[in-house]
């Protein structure tokens, strides 16, 4: 890519960013969208915007300035503060970087002066330069010590954001209303019943009075509810056909020959389309009047006949739960697993009662599968990268050459088309690691998350980082790798610096359109008002289509540590990417903390325990970065390279520091920091009650149609009872 098409792909991605900003302006002030752009503050009961509705379009921005930290995790919980934390880490360690400029321009001033074109070059076009350039061996001394700069920022940065997620998860989990999981810890891997006629019930209970006889309060085991569960999904569909047919009806055209309007019909069969025409109202109720009491038979049989070898057991108070999380209950580590509970819509039933080998036989396995995933995605990736550059467009498909050679398409094409085709195949891999972490026998919905978070993030490192960088590479210069092989690591080293410029871009197109749809929520807004004016029929239809989920760190995480991988590994290379990645995590934290505020509604909370899966994948990117200059200063052949090889260490070292002084409040619940709390007493049949699954508890449901509860069983349904 050129120097002209690099601006005009930045010219492009900022007008575009400008237009969404614009109509995000104009389109969340009209009073039938606020749905869409205030849903979380809709929920909780408080208005859409304050003041009036013609207020400055950069309201926002102040009103995410001015938010406080307390303010977020009220409105969106202490998972989205940590990530807002994360963000601001990125911007200000990116920000801190630009102090390797003056290192470089220190280091050797000869570098820059000896021909002023290749310094502008370096800085704002060609990262190749520093290979051009007539560089000495003395002359890297600059390149060095800038290399040390970035790793000692980004130390300081990781050392003072850890130190303060651990004070804003301590202070969350000190707060003085009791919640459900500060009660209870979940017990896996119960040994199998002795021939006493002893039911699973008694075992748990004996068991844990005997140990916890002044604390134990009541036991809940885990059941098989595939059966009941799929009775109750079906009767909740009919319910739901239901409220839609009346609503239909009640809407239908009345005349007078038919005055009260014409009832809603459908056919039995594949999806309402063949078969024999029913009434649907009629249908539908006399489908629920057979379901409820399969049900209820059901139900019984669950309870009385499926259960399974895993339990919940709940205290009395909180320092007792804590501690019986943390304890070893068992000789033998393969029974009466006991670890702290997660909340009651976190939990995926289904993964309850696998037992402790086959959770490790399951590890083993996805781990395998992942690393053939990473490994063999590697050649589609690098083949696309390459493949879309526009002059192996124009040799593989020469008919395309008249189109091509177009000025203006030509830009545009080289501009948009790596990233565009990188961006779309990405796309599909995330439900596949979701999957697959979901498998292998995880407890609650946020550690599947990071599970897929940690995969993602080793696959879009190894597969866009390293694969675009070095498929591009290689398939450009094939024919040369095959006359001399052994020029590949020189060749390496001359070629991986132009990359940067790909990656300008993609970062680029990163924050100005990605950070501009985000804000402007063009496809929510989209697909709501198609639902609303098409599909929905009822409110529980279409609260359904406005609910908006939550930020989906699955995927976000990961996307995000890419960017500061690339920051960091082309810090020293090519430092126009330092300003890229201040914007990138500057813009992010602004919009996102926006839309944590008032669009995005949590649906799990785990008081920040995705910050060391965060800190490690840092650290991550940093050893990438210095491993990365390593190599490089070796292929220049500067004699004192091996001075860098301390980094590394000092990496590991400073994991190690951190590891021993933050990790273990994250990894369980400092007693000092709950027992500032323990005074309150809470309901314990409210806290019983709450991890009870709905689909044996049908009557709960009846009250549930409140949108945020109907949202936290939505989710414990679909990943628990399912």
């Amino acid at each position: 890519m050129d120097f002209s098409s690099f601006i005009t792909s930045l010219a492009t991605s900022f007008v575009i960013f400008v237009v969404l900003m614009l109509l995000f302006a104009w389109l969340s002030r009209m009073p039938g969208n606020k749905v869409v752009y205030y849903p979380n503050r809709i929920i909780k009961g408080m208005e859409a915007w304050d003041g009036k509705r013609t207020r400055n379009p950069f309201t926002w921005i102040g009103e995410a300035l001015k938010a406080s930290e307390g303010d977020v995790v009220a409105m969106a919980g202490v998972d989205t503060a940590v990530y807002l934390v994360f963000l601001g880490s990125g911007m200000v360690g990116s920000f801190l970087l630009f102090g390797d400029l003056s290192l470089q321009f220190f280091g050797d001033p000869s570098v820059f002066t000896e021909n002023s074109s290749k310094h502008i070059t370096f800085l704002f076009s060609d990262p190749d330069s520093m290979h051009d350039l007539n560089i000495r061996s003395d002359s890297l001394w600059g390149f060095l010590a800038a290399t040390y700069w970035v790793s000692f920022v980004t130390y300081y940065v990781l050392w003072k954001a850890y130190r303060h997620v651990s004070q804003l998860r301590a202070a969350a989990l000190a707060a003085p209303e009791p919640k459900p999981e500060h009660f209870t810890v979940l017990v896996r891997d119960i040994p199998p019943l002795l021939p006493n006629g002893q039911t699973r019930k008694e075992q748990v209970d004996s068991y844990f009075r005997s140990l916890h006889p002044d604390t134990f309060y009541r036991s809940m085991v885990v059941t098989d509810n595939k059966e009941v569960n799929k009775i109750w999904e079906e009767l909740e569909n009919y319910r739901k056909k239901l409220a839609r047919a009346e609503a239909v009806f009640g809407e239908s055209q009345k005349t007078s020959s038919n005055p009260e309007g014409t009832r809603p019909t459908n056919r039995t069969c594949f999806l309402g389309l063949i078969g024999k025409k029913v009434d649907t109202i009629d249908d539908c109720n006399n489908k629920i009047k057979e379901l409820v009491p399969k049900l209820e038979a059901e139900q019984r049989k669950t309870e009385t006949q499926k259960q399974t070898a895993a339990a919940l057991i709940f205290f009395n108070s909180k320092p007792a739960a804590l501690s019986a999380g943390q304890t070893l209950h068992a000789q033998m580590a393969d029974t009466w697993k006991v670890t702290e509970a997660p909340e009651p819509r976190q939990l995926l039933w289904l993964n309850l009662p696998i037992n402790f080998y086959q959770r490790q036989i399951r590890r083993t396995v996805i781990y395998f599968i992942v690393f053939l995933t990473v490994v063999f995605y590697m050649i589609p990736i690098g083949f696309i990268s390459a493949l879309t550059t526009l002059a192996n467009l124009r040799k593989l498909l020469p008919f395309l050459k008249p189109v091509v050679d177009m000025p203006a398409i030509k830009t545009v094409l080289e501009a948009y088309l790596p990233q565009i085709a990188l961006i779309v195949f990405l796309a599909l891999l995330p439900a596949f690691l979701m999957f697959l972490s979901n498998k292998e026998g995880i407890p609650s919905q946020s550690d599947v998350v990071r599970a897929t978070s940690g995969k993602y993030f080793y696959f879009v490192v190894f597969n866009v980082f390293i694969g675009v960088t070095i498929g591009g590479t290689l398939f450009s210069s094939l024919k040369t790798v095959e006359k001399q092989p052994n020029q590949i690591i020189p060749m390496l080293g001359r070629n991986l610096p132009p990359n940067a410029i790909f990656f300008l871009t993609f970062v680029a197109l990163k924050f100005f359109v990605g950070f501009g749809l985000e804000l402007s929520r063009l496809v929510p807004l989209v697909i709501y008002n198609i639902k609303r004016k098409y599909l929905c029929k009822t409110e529980d239809e279409l609260r359904a289509a406005w609910a908006p989920g939550d930020l989906g760190y699955g995927t976000r995480v990961p996307n995000d540590l890419l960017i500061l991988t690339v920051v960091l590994c082309y810090s020293v290379i090519a430092p126009l990417i330092i300003p890229f990645g201040v914007a990138y995590f500057g813009l992010g934290w602004l919009i996102l903390r926006n839309q944590a505020l008032k669009v995005y509604v949590p649906s799990y909370e785990s008081y920040g325990r995705m910050w060391p899966h965060m800190h490690s994948r840092m650290l991550a990117a940093l050893y990438l970065f210095q491993f990365t200059m390593i190599g490089y200063f070796g292929v220049k052949k500067f004699y004192y390279t091996p001075i860098l090889l301390f980094l590394p260490i000092l990496s590991l070292l400073f994991a190690y520091v951190c590891s021993n002084r933050f990790y273990l409040s994250f990894h369980a619940t400092p007693l000092e920091v709950v027992s500032q709390s323990a005074k309150v007493v809470p309901n314990m049949e409210s806290i019983f009650a709450a991890y009870v699954p709905p689909c044996l508890n049908y009557d709960k449901f009846d009250d549930a149609y409140q949108f945020e509860d109907a949202r936290s069983q939505m989710h414990s349904r679909a990943g628990s009872c399912a």
